[in-house]
């Protein structure tokens, strides 16, 4: 078979283009799996009606009670289940099907968005029934998101399993651009009708429940069989031997602290867009979808970048002096009054984040080996998704006291000085 042309001996004008492609081959490189093509696809979906739910759902809550104390409340409420079960849904999703364990997370999903449609529609919701079904929500989360994480290696060759993590972070924040928007342009729409503000909300719920349906359909479709290990242990057993694995691994047990102090101090950034849209900036809605929307495309960016990277050589360093940079991007935010400059730090912190989720994720799927991924997995997404609900609680109850930009200054100022510990102190993170 006759060599491919090189790039340098071909005319200029076809250079180009065969760069472009294999660019595109190189980030898109997971999707030639049919299977993981497939969930992706679904996925894409469903995150898109999870966004517009979220925005919905934090504009409903702030409306019924004009507290932050209660926006991070409800962060809190979904996300605590995160800290509650996700060791045992490692266990679940080394011991039996991840495909099925992942089905019956998205029925009890779009059972629950549903539910609040119907209560919104109907103006019979409480504040308490959007905790409830929030809890629920975190619950089917708790269990699905170790087997959804468990399950990608089987759907890839290793070599491209950064790929696809990244490609994974992208319809995620894909979803965090388009999702914020359509549920604007639904509550615009439905308002420039005459409907009530109610109607809209239920509207953005209701696709949200459709949208499962999609990943439902991609699920059942995957040719991918999982070969649960036959339980010989108790469910504590089991458990104990995960965590003593992630303990005696110094690189992953950093990984893990990371991710907490990451979350905990990251995160706090999207629950509070609320108030930066409307005491920073004095607006409504249509700015809060506006605000997300940056960090959603900046996130988008992140998340190329690092599909395009793949596997790359000091992946542990260069993740640090992110972290180190995301920091001091923050802490800029919060001084931020001018709309065009808090747009573009939205979109570097939306891109600093997902970079660090993806890379950290990846070295931590390396790290694992397949008979306890699950469970390594548990207890970093316990670590990672358990800080969202804490930071969330704690900096929404600091900011009710204080103000939205003076919680950001000092989570930005945190976050950089966990970063720089590490790069000081953590040799096994930086030979990753």
């Amino acid at each position: 078979m006759a060599d491919p042309p090189r790039i340098d001996s071909v005319d200029p004008g076809v250079a180009i283009p065969l760069l472009g492609q294999r660019a595109v081959r190189r980030i898109a490189a997971a999707l030639l799996y049919r299977d993981f093509r497939v969930l992706w696809l679904g996925s894409c979906a469903s995150s898109i009606g999870t966004w517009m739910q979220s925005l919905a759902e934090n504009w409903l809550v702030f409306s019924l009670t004009g507290s932050a104390l209660f926006l991070g409340l409800a962060a809190f409420v979904q996300q605590l289940p995160m800290l509650l079960f996700p060791p045992i849904g490692g266990v679940v999703a080394d011991r039996h099907d991840r495909r099925r364990t992942l089905l019956g997370s998205q029925y009890v999903q779009l059972t629950s968005a549903f539910t609040l449609a119907a209560l919104v529609y109907f103006g019979v919701v409480k504040i308490w029934h959007i905790l409830a079904l929030s809890f629920l929500t975190g619950c089917a989360q708790a269990f699905g998101g170790p087997a959804s994480q468990a399950l990608i290696p089987s759907l890839v060759s290793p070599k491209d399993l950064t790929n696809a993590i990244a490609l994974n972070a992208i319809q995620f924040n894909v979803a965090r651009v388009v999702g914020p928007l359509l549920a604007g342009v639904t509550l615009v729409a439905f308002k420039g009708w005459g409907m009530p503000e109610p109607a809209a909300l239920s509207a953005c719920f209701g696709l949200n429940g459709l949208s499962f349906l999609v990943v439902i359909v991609a699920l059942r479709s995957l040719r991918v069989k999982h070969s649960p290990v036959t339980p010989v242990r108790r469910v504590s057993e089991d458990l104990h031997l995960g965590l003593s694995y992630v303990r005696g691994e110094r690189a992953l047990f950093a990984l893990v602290i990371l991710g907490a102090a990451t979350s905990f101090f990251g995160f706090p950034l999207l629950t509070l867009l609320p108030l930066l849209a409307k005491n920073v900036f004095g607006e409504g809605v249509e700015r809060y979808s506006e605000l997300m929307a940056f960090s959603g495309a900046g996130a988008v960016a992140g998340a190329l970048i690092i599909a395009w990277l793949g596997t790359f050589k000091h992946m542990g360093v260069t993740t640090l002096f992110v972290q180190l940079a995301f920091g001091g991007l923050v802490v800029a935010l919060a001084a931020s009054r001018s709309l065009w400059l808090t747009h573009a730090l939205l979109f570097l912190t939306g891109a600093g984040l997902v970079f660090m989720l993806s890379a950290g994720m990846s070295l931590v799927q390396m790290i694992a080996p397949d008979e306890m991924r699950g469970r390594v997995m548990s207890i970093y997404m316990l670590a990672f998704r358990g800080g969202m609900p804490l930071g969330s609680l704690a900096s929404g109850y600091v900011a009710s006291l204080t103000s939205a930009p003076t919680v950001l200054s000092v989570n930005g100022g945190l976050v950089s000085l966990v970063g720089l510990y590490f790069l000081l102190n953590s040799r096994s993170v930086r030979r990753l």
